[in-house]
């Protein structure tokens, strides 16, 4: 019986230390208040009047604005290489020197083959004035016809003879010009810089290409932007341009030119390709900038001042009207129909509907 008692006793003990446990539990984690209807908090943004801008993205190399490329008179051996690579030069200056002793042979051939022409024509001229006079003492018809044969045959001859001539001296004055530029002399004044696969090659073809004289401190951008934008940019639109390897620097820059023909071509390989155009931005002076940078930078294609503007994901449209829902307070909205102007991304200007300062809630 007392053993019994004692059962009891650890028993109704061990029921306490529960209840007591499921009480401070019970405290120390509430269950969870239901929220009553319409009381969640609301995303909400202020109508605010600020500078809105739309911006094109680009990205590009930098390139030297003006370029003059110097090219070889005549097919030579080089004698000389005057100026070094990466060396200034003013126009007038030797850049290299050829041989001109093939050309000069050449020359003093065709000199040669034009005076004997000349020499060729005017005794033809002689004997046919011989034999027209002989001729025309005839009084037969076929004598007169031999005759009039004989002068026409003549005329046309020192015609063609004429036309020849002219071909052979102008091909000489042709010659003598390259000649004298087998001393060749700077076109421009900058740096001369070397073709990049031959440098001072020992002789060189009719027109190689031998180099390019460069304005070092005159650098612009070129970009290739997409169908979608090409028609947005303008000449004259500022630019903001970062250069890839130098942070946090930023150079000002202006659009000179917008191509309106793409670059890509048109055959079958490209015809699923998007279309790309050319964007020729002038940059400012800097002593980081150079040719061949990557360069990335954002065309500002539309600004306006004081405007009203709320975030976009703020509107709503339904079958053609744009609303917003205006907060009114305590969990409280109103479908408030705007007219909208500009856009961007993440703005939108309201023309209509909305004053500085409205609260607007995310829908």
């Amino acid at each position: 019986m007392k053993s019994i008692r004692k059962k009891i006793k650890w028993v109704i003990l061990g029921l306490v230390l529960i209840g007591i446990s499921a009480v401070l539990y019970i405290q120390s984690h509430p269950a969870p208040q239901a929220n009553p209807a319409g009381s969640q908090q609301a995303i909400v943004f202020t109508a605010a009047k600020e500078t809105l801008i739309n911006k094109v993205e680009v990205k590009g190399k930098s390139l030297y604005q003006q370029e003059t490329m110097v090219y070889a008179p005549f097919g030579s051996r080089v004698s000389e290489w005057v100026a070094a690579d990466g060396q200034q030069v003013q126009a007038g200056d030797v850049l290299f020197k050829l041989d001109g002793s093939d050309l000069q042979t050449e020359i003093l051939k065709e000199e040669a083959s034009i005076r004997k022409t000349e020499l060729e024509s005017e005794l033809a001229r002689y004997a046919g004035e011989v034999k027209e006079a002989n001729l025309g003492t005839g009084t037969s018809e076929t004598e007169r016809v031999d005759a009039l044969t004989s002068r026409e045959t003549a005329r046309l001859n020192r015609e063609l003879t004429e036309v020849n001539l002219d071909m052979q001296r102008k091909a000489l004055e042709e010659k003598r010009e390259r000649l004298a530029d087998a001393d060749y002399q700077s076109p421009a004044s900058g740096i001369f810089l070397y073709e990049s696969t031959a440098k001072k090659p020992h002789a060189v073809t009719e027109n190689q290409y031998v180099g390019k004289i460069v304005q070092l401190d005159q650098l612009q951008m070129l970009a290739l932007v997409g169908e979608q934008d090409v028609f947005r940019i303008k000449p004259g639109m500022p630019v903001e341009v970062k250069l890839t390897a130098v942070k946090d620097m930023t150079l000002k820059g202006k659009v000179e030119k917008v191509s309106k023909f793409a670059k890509t071509g048109t055959d079958e390989s490209t015809l699923n390709q998007l279309a790309q155009f050319e964007v020729i931005i002038s940059l400012e002076k800097s002593e980081y900038l150079i040719a061949g940078l990557s360069l990335s930078g954002e065309i500002e294609t539309e600004r306006k001042e004081d405007a009203l503007v709320i975030p976009a994901m703020a509107i709503v449209r339904e079958e053609g009207n744009t609303y917003v829902l205006l907060d009114k307070g305590g969990g409280q909205t109103e479908k408030k129909q705007v007219k909208t102007g500009m856009e961007t991304p993440e703005k939108i200007e309201i023309l209509e509907g909305l004053q500085a300062g409205d609260v607007v809630a995310l829908p």
